[in-house]
């Protein structure tokens, strides 16, 4: 492990939301443990910075090196790709220029100059009207990096869960297969030693209620997820499963597990945003990884939020979370 201070390439994400909000509100707070150098558009991060950081400075950088982590001044790779800014306004313009920041912060990761990104949230309606394939970050950077094996994980204070998949319709979810559900066991054992936790303990939950009840209400557990565990138990994953999705999540929570495989998005978000969801809906924590990827990627846990973008209420918690554990698995 090293002791340098890691630089972190955060995107700014969608121009019309919170990100760029959420971004100058933590500044002050990333640069105790890193080195933070933005990829977006600097007259929106100034615009930000004017209306929710009083003092907090934007300067334009060309390069990650120029970058310095003063609290008061916000290192900013401006692509200057946003011709008219407007807070919570869906665009095929800014679609494509949340796209562009992404692009470059993995081409910078892939250079090795900067050892981390975080990104801040793009909007999937926005990016599709740019004409993207993708319905989100991770595709992207799977294919970008050409990675075949990986997943999803969601880290929220005492709970943390990966996805076999994520944001395709449940119909097709359930379609699981034996190397998916190995794959995304391994690669989260592989994750959990990443974050420093010696000899971890995976969890996989089931596909049906109950985990089938022995067969009873479905055949997926022990045709698919039973000789995927099998598998990556063979190699010495300390892994159990697959367990009763309405109480796995909750033993995890309790110390039980290190980790919760989850077979879909909503069966591992919805644990997840319980926890780091306030009362009124608003994401205030939670971390999004993408594992398995050549490069660490973090992100926040929450969208655009353009029904808020621009009024100053958003939390940056998240933000903060997310570099934080980027500087972890950077370390």
């Amino acid at each position: 492990m090293s002791d340098r201070t890691p630089t972190v390439g955060v995107t700014m994400g969608d121009p019309a939301g919170i990100g760029s909000e959420v971004i100058v509100k933590s500044y002050p707070t990333l640069v105790e443990t890193a080195t933070v150098v933005v990829i977006g558009d600097a007259a929106v991060l100034e615009d930000a910075a004017d209306r929710f950081a009083s003092g907090l400075t934007v300067r334009r950088v060309d390069s990650p090196l120029e970058a310095e982590a003063d609290p008061a001044t916000l290192p900013v790779i401006d692509l200057d790709n946003v011709a008219a800014h407007e807070y919570g306004k869906l665009s095929q313009a800014n679609g494509a220029a949340s796209l562009e920041y992404v692009e470059r912060a993995i081409e910078l990761a892939q250079a090795g100059e900067i050892d981390a990104i975080t990104t801040a949230p793009i909007n999937k309606q926005a990016t599709r009207m740019a004409g993207s394939e993708y319905a989100g970050h991770t595709g992207m950077l799977a294919d970008y990096t050409g990675t075949d094996d990986y997943s999803m994980m969601l880290i929220e204070d005492d709970l943390m869960v990966t996805h076999v998949s994520t944001h395709v319709p449940l119909r097709e979810a359930c379609e699981l297969d034996v190397d998916d559900v190995a794959s995304t066991i391994a690669v989260t054992d592989e994750a959990l030693r990443d974050l420093d936790i010696d000899d971890p303990s995976v969890a996989v939950a089931g596909l049906n209620p109950h985990a089938s009840d022995g067969g009873l209400l479905g055949d997926e557990e022990a045709e698919v997820i039973e000789p995927a565990i099998d598998r990556v138990a063979e190699s010495g994953v300390d892994v159990a499963g697959p367990l009763p999705p309405d109480t796995v999540y909750v033993r995890a929570a309790s110390g039980e597990f290190d980790c919760v495989v989850s077979m879909y998005h909503d069966q591992g978000h919805i644990p997840i945003k319980m926890l780091g969801f306030t009362g009124d809906g608003d994401a205030v924590s939670g971390v999004n990884v993408t594992i398995g990827l050549p490069i660490v990627r973090t992100s926040v846990d929450h969208g655009t939020a353009f029904d808020i973008a621009g009024e100053g209420v958003a939390s940056e918690q998240s933000m903060i979370d997310a570099v934080s554990t980027a500087v972890r698995l950077a370390r």
